[in-house]
């Protein structure tokens, strides 16, 4: 009988953690592994690049890339781990509830946004957490244009002014003023609790991000707090009210809800502590990666972030380490010393920095170039060639 790794989730993490597995299981000519991919859907979705525009198209399927390298790919939603059993129920592509045994799990199922925590902002915020509601956002920003003129309907208000809040209030500058039209007067409001924009980025970085918010005329709101959101715009804690139409939230994320089936430590963000083999203590056949691990970077003790970034990594050695662990060789220490920041500022450019230091390198067009070449080619799949799907994969080639 075959033995399984299941991976569960199909995002960055979950695509490189299978390829990983597969190039090691082929490396040792073993027939009696199988991998297996469950998730809702066989597809990369690019969700990095959801503030840009025409989300549909940021999507790259998964199939032809599984089929030549031989992972399995099981259509479902994970719904319960039974971690002694060593199964997880999923339902499945016709709302069945089933079934399938492990040898080896990987938890890859990613992160999601909260918008519980304040009044109104589940029913009347739109976010960029998911393809299904950045379509959403994006469908409702191009009809703006057809609504009366208004405050509401010229602002933007963005809740929270972290790297997406960024990103997503920079960019819609210019695209507001082409949907309202010269007499459209747009405005873009950051309200961001921290007293100083950027607060979690180097000093430096801060300065880049501020020169870009004042020459696109994005205004800042520090210190401040969302108190409720209505279908008017928002209330803060002081009582302020900002009339809107269009309010994007951008703060609250946490990992997967399926880590709490893990009888484990995790860290406020709901990440399940991993050793570094990317193993949960006290669980030999669940291995965590990706938005859902804790995991320790390097020897200075700097912790993985949510991002592409480091779920890319992740998943080339969870997958290696999981395979690893059931052909009996030695695992791979998870490390990723390297560190860069990337962070788009619409039509003022983009900045890059370099290390935890956060050290400015690029800004304006250049870093703009290197913003588009990562998010364009980089993070994407990689050809469905078997060879240079397994080359990409390997984590120590990638990681030199």
């Amino acid at each position: 009988m075959k033995q399984k790794i299941l991976i569960l989730g199909a995002g960055f993490a979950g695509m490189w953690a299978a390829l990983s597995a597969a190039r090691l299981t082929a490396l040792h000519e073993r027939n009696d592994i199988e991998i297996t991919v469950l998730a809702p859907q066989p597809e990369l979705r690019v969700r990095p690049r959801f503030y840009e525009k025409k989300v549909e198209t940021l999507v790259s399927p998964l199939m032809p890339l599984f089929n030549v390298t031989g992972v399995n790919f099981l259509q479902g939603e994970a719904q319960r781990i039974d971690a002694q059993g060593k199964c997880v129920w999923y339902r499945n592509a016709q709302n069945e509830s089933t079934i399938e045994h492990y040898d080896r799990l990987v938890i890859a199922t990613g992160s999601y946004l909260r918008r519980d925590r304040v009044k109104g902002a589940a029913e009347h915020a739109f976010d960029l957490d998911q393809l299904e509601t950045a379509l959403r956002l994006e469908q409702h920003i191009n009809q703006l244009g057809q609504q009366p003129d208004s405050a509401a309907r010229n602002t933007v208000v963005v809740c929270g002014g972290g790297f997406t809040g960024i990103e997503v209030a920079t960019e819609l500058p210019h695209r507001l003023r082409a949907i309202l039209g010269e007499g459209g007067a747009p405005r873009v409001i950051v309200v961001e609790r921290g007293n100083v924009i950027g607060g979690r980025y180097s000093e430096a970085l801060r300065d880049v991000i501020r020169e870009a918010s004042d020459e696109l005329g994005i205004e800042w709101r520090l210190g401040a707090e969302v108190a409720e959101v209505d279908e008017q715009g928002i209330i803060l804690a002081d009582g302020e009210r900002i009339p809107s139409s269009t309010v994007i939230w951008t703060v609250g994320v946490q990992a997967s809800e399926l880590t709490s089936q893990i009888a484990a430590q995790r860290d406020a963000q709901g990440r399940l502590h991993v050793n570094e083999f990317l193993q949960v203590p006290g669980y030999d056949d669940v291995f965590a990666t990706g938005d859902v691990a804790r995991a320790t970077t390097d020897d200075k003790g700097n912790i993985a972030l949510m991002t592409c970034q480091h779920a890319i990594m992740l998943g080339r050695f969870v997958g290696h380490n999981a395979a690893a662990s059931l052909l009996g060789v030695e695992p791979l220490t998870y490390r990723q010393v390297n560190y860069v920041t990337c962070l788009d500022l619409g039509g003022w450019g983009a900045v890059y920095t370099e290390g935890w230091e956060q050290e400015v390198k690029l800004t304006r067009a250049e870093a703009k170039k290197l913003k588009l070449s990562i998010t364009s080619e980089l993070i994407y799949p990689p050809k469905a060639d078997r060879k240079i799907a397994f080359e990409t994969a390997d984590p120590l080639a990638a990681f030199v």
